[in-house]
């Protein structure tokens, strides 16, 4: 409830503002508060994706090798946690990364718990650092070309920061589809969330709730942070020759750990399936 709160009461109404002052907000709030954050599913038991011993159920797609080839040992199991590692790189150039879990859903709550550490490898981009996140309503790894760089999917993208570098975390990127904010369609590849800095090292719970093609929440450390609606096909960033055509609604999909060069650990991926809206 108090996720809830914080924001219809603060975050949507700068969104709502910023997109069309017009929108009537309190009515869009009140389809959130409806059920769609419903937390009846925390008596279930878990869909365990990462089961903190092996990358079992994974599938690695790595820009430039096939699906299915873990380049350099990027994606490892350490400790019990979930690791991007680039201690077999001399460099990084676009090695850029995905590691997809091995069956799509549609309806569910996914929670991570993610935390940035060390450094770029030697070429790792300036935008790149410390920035990964999770990809979802994905494509599969099997249909990305082979030095395609991103799945056409919805990205909860993940940032660090430091003392004198804020950002924040939990935003949104859309590689080849677009989202409605507040009943307008918005084409801007990345949104940004209002979340306080996280520093390196410092552990992160994020979540997402998804309702298909109907609303999706982002939320950190529980507070929502990022809710939009009608995910579609379409955009810049998508491939030529997709097979899907643009404005074809992005109902489900894979969902997929990213790697840009900066090293992230992940200690938590399970999920929580939901039921499908009437």
């Amino acid at each position: 409830v108090h996720s809830l709160f914080y924001f219809c009461s603060s975050h949507f109404f700068k969104i709502c503002l910023m997109y069309n002052p017009c929108i009537p907000a309190l009515l869009f709030c009140a389809l959130i508060l409806s059920g769609s954050c419903t937390r009846k599913e925390e008596n279930q038991q878990p869909i365990v994706l990462f089961n903190g011993k092996n990358l079992d159920g994974w599938i690695p797609k790595i820009a430039g090798y096939p699906a299915g080839e873990n380049h350099r040992n990027t994606f490892r199991v350490e400790d019990g946690v979930l690791k991007v590692s680039y201690a077999e790189y001399d460099s990084f150039t676009t090695q850029f990364g995905h590691l997809f879990y091995k069956e799509p859903f549609s309806h569910y709550r996914l929670v991570v718990e993610y935390r940035f550490v060390g450094e770029q490898p030697p070429g790792g981009q300036a935008w790149a650092f410390m920035n990964s996140g999770v990809m979802f309503h994905a494509q599969s790894p099997e249909s990305m070309g082979l030095n395609q760089s991103f799945p056409v999917s919805l990205e909860a993208q993940f940032l660090g920061g430091t003392a004198d570098r804020p950002r924040s975390t939990g935003n949104l990127c859309t590689p080849g589809t677009h989202v409605y904010i507040a009943d307008t369609l918005v084409t801007q590849h990345c949104i940004s969330a209002r979340t306080p800095t996280y520093l390196p090292g410092q552990w992160v719970r994020a979540e997402l709730i998804v309702h298909g093609d109907s609303i999706i929440h982002h939320v950190i450390e529980g507070d929502t942070v990022m809710t939009y609606t009608k995910p579609i096909i379409g955009g810049d960033y998508l491939p030529e020759g997709y097979p899907v055509p643009e404005g074809s609604p992005l109902k489900e999909g894979y969902i997929a750990l990213q790697s840009e060069s900066h090293p992230i650990e992940f200690r938590r991926v399970e999920l929580y399936l939901l039921k499908k809206k009437q």
